[in-house]
């Protein structure tokens, strides 16, 4: 628990004050009422994992730009790279010249990647970009046009991302049609299992759900790609089991499938390893990454075996911006920061210190039905009735309104809204962590003894 002395939130208005209500007046009247916002803050700057406000108030982050700011904000290296590149070479696009910032940046994730296979990388702005390129490139490698996604996916806003893509009301209505030869497959999200089975029975149900589905759904030899988040975020930060995942790389083997794994939220470190797909022993044939690659700069990348990456014909992939020579020295800098021991070690301690306390909330109040996630990748499901895990999505935004108000920032989650998600910078202080802890349970506390 956090002392007074360490007191890292610093509030001298309202949250949101006067200028940040400002702010959003302005923002409603010139930017479509589409583009939601989890809270009413304007932000002015940012350090670590502080944050301060335009009305001066100094916040806790723990959010994390929804995982793009693991190594913290404004790092010293990161900036500093930013400032040196710009000085030198803002823009010429790789598919005109080639500069040395995305070269050196693709060879750091070719040796990063899993797998001692020889590999290739497609850099891109978004994580978006970097699954419709990976499926793109899985289709002419195979000759096939099937994908195979997962209950609960999110992989994306673009048409075949968002086709992709499971959370239909917030992301999808009133935007079909879809694409087609999409398949989507069952998720052995294990707070929602059948309460007849045990966690064993059910991973065995849905890995028989899904030999059944490549007979009965879809041929095998119609399939180009298994896409799948190794941490499903936007579902709820949902683990896959290592044995689903070892499922499923067994039946890509068997049937000439290309295997992506989605790292773009559960990547770059926020599980304690580099990949989260690194705590198994499955290794993907391609890999897209996103948010906490470019430490905040818009960058994503596509890294697979060589001969998917070079199975499109020349000019086949690439865009104008991808790979910006100002957000791969930001993403060079991130990666070497991410890779060292020390930091995988942050992410575990990170982790270990928000489940101690989660598994305290769930014993302590009624509304938390469950808690999970894989390191310092973490979430409280909120539901109004234990045994029928009815979702309970407007009292988790009570809640995050009552912590944002005491110095947080926040962002929902999960297929029913009804989940908070905590995506601190991995370089948050103890201290710090425990007083966001402290105002979060309060809020919590507050909201559940009211109902």
């Amino acid at each position: 628990m956090r002392t007074a002395a360490a007191q890292s939130i610093r509030l001298i208005t309202e949250v949101p004050g006067p200028k940040s209500r400002a702010l959003l007046a302005r923002r409603v009247a010139a930017i479509p009422s589409g583009l939601g916002n989890s809270t009413e803050v304007g932000i002015s700057h940012a350090h670590g994992a502080l944050v301060t406000d335009v009305d001066g108030n100094q916040l806790i982050d723990m959010a994390g730009g929804i995982g793009m700011i693991n190594v913290g904000h404004t790092p010293d290296a990161v900036v500093e790279a930013i400032r040196d590149q710009a000085g030198k070479l803002i823009h010429c696009s790789a598919l005109v010249g080639s500069y040395e910032p995305y070269i050196e940046l693709c060879e750091m994730l070719n040796a990063a990647a899993p797998g001692d296979m020889a590999k290739k990388t497609l850099l891109v702005n978004t994580g978006s970009e970097a699954v419709e390129n990976a499926v793109n490139l899985a289709r002419s490698f195979t000759g096939r046009q099937g994908v195979i996604c997962f209950d609960g996916a999110y992989h994306g806003r673009t048409q075949l991302a968002l086709s992709l893509t499971s959370k239909y009301s917030l992301f999808k209505k009133g935007f079909g049609p879809f694409c087609s030869e999409i398949y989507r497959f069952a998720t052995p999200n294990l707070y929602r299992k059948p309460a007849t089975m045990s966690d064993e029975q059910f991973i065995d149900w849905i890995c028989a759900e899904f030999d059944n589905g490549l007979i009965a759904r879809v041929d095998p030899s119609a399939v180009a790609a298994v896409i799948i988040e190794p941490v499903q975020g936007e579902a709820g930060f949902v683990p896959m089991p290592p044995r689903f995942l070892a499922h499923l790389r067994r039946r890509c083997d068997e049937h000439g499938i290309v295997f992506i794994a989605d790292e773009i939220q559960s990547g770059m470190g926020r599980t304690g390893k580099l990949f989260s797909i690194e705590h198994t022993t499955v290794v993907p044939d391609v890999v897209v990454t996103a948010k906490s690659l470019g430490a905040g700069t818009p960058i994503a990348a596509v890294t697979g075996r060589s001969e998917i990456m070079d199975s499109t014909h020349r000019g086949g992939v690439g865009g104008t911006y991808g790979g910006s020579p100002l957000a791969c020295r930001a993403a060079i800098e991130a990666v070497k920061q991410i890779q060292s021991p020390a930091f995988q070690q942050r992410a575990e301690v990170v982790g270990d210190r928000i489940a101690a306390r989660l598994d305290t909330w769930k014993e302590r109040f009624s509304l938390v039905g469950d808690v999970r996630g894989l390191g310092a990748m973490r979430l409280v499901e909120f539901v109004l009735d234990r045994q029928a895990r009815t979702p309970a999505p407007e009292h988790t935004l009570r809640i995050i309104q009552r912590a944002v108000s005491g110095g947080l920032l926040l962002i929902r989650a999960g297929l029913y809204s009804n989940c908070i998600r905590l995506l601190p910078p991995i370089v948050i202080t103890n201290e710090q962590l425990d007083e966001a802890l402290d105002v979060l349970e309060a809020a919590i506390a507050e909201v559940d003894d009211a109902r």
